[in-house]
């Protein structure tokens, strides 16, 4: 800032600040509109949502723990089915938690054994197919 030497330097600085507060308290208005349109239930939900499903982490994590419960539930029904004997149902117990553990904390294992057994299920007499390659006029 510059030395105000006259009365009328003294009211063009006042006259200059008074335009700045103004615009900064306009800029502040819009700030605070915009927080607190951010605080809103709806709009924290919503952002909640998107952030969860922009999340590649998160989203193979709930997609792994999903696969655990399902998977550990399923094998709980097949030791245990119908029986009423309380030490099967028990082990069952400790078996679902087990599983779930297991595949909740090592999907991309899982999941790289599942693709191993699909393809040796599905290729033919257990070799793999080469992949075609185009043969040349010319031999070097």
């Amino acid at each position: 800032m510059q030395n105000i030497k006259s009365a009328k330097d003294l009211k063009e600085t006042i006259r200059l600040l008074e335009v700045e507060q103004s615009a900064k308290g306009e800029l502040l208005k819009e700030q605070l509109y915009i927080g607190v349109e951010s605080l809103e239930p709806a709009n924290l939900i919503e952002n909640t949502i998107k952030n969860i499903a922009s999340s590649p982490y998160l989203r193979t994590n709930i997609l792994g723990t999903i696969i655990g419960l399902a998977t550990g539930h399923f094998s709980k029904k097949i030791v245990v089915g119908n029986s009423d004997n309380s030490t099967r149902k028990i082990l069952g117990s400790f078996l679902q938690l087990g599983i779930t553990n297991i595949i909740a904390q090592h999907p991309e294992t899982i999941k790289a054994v599942g693709i191993y057994i699909i393809d040796k299920f599905f290729s033919r007499n257990g070799a793999k197919e080469e992949p075609y390659q185009e043969q040349s006029e010319y031999h070097i």
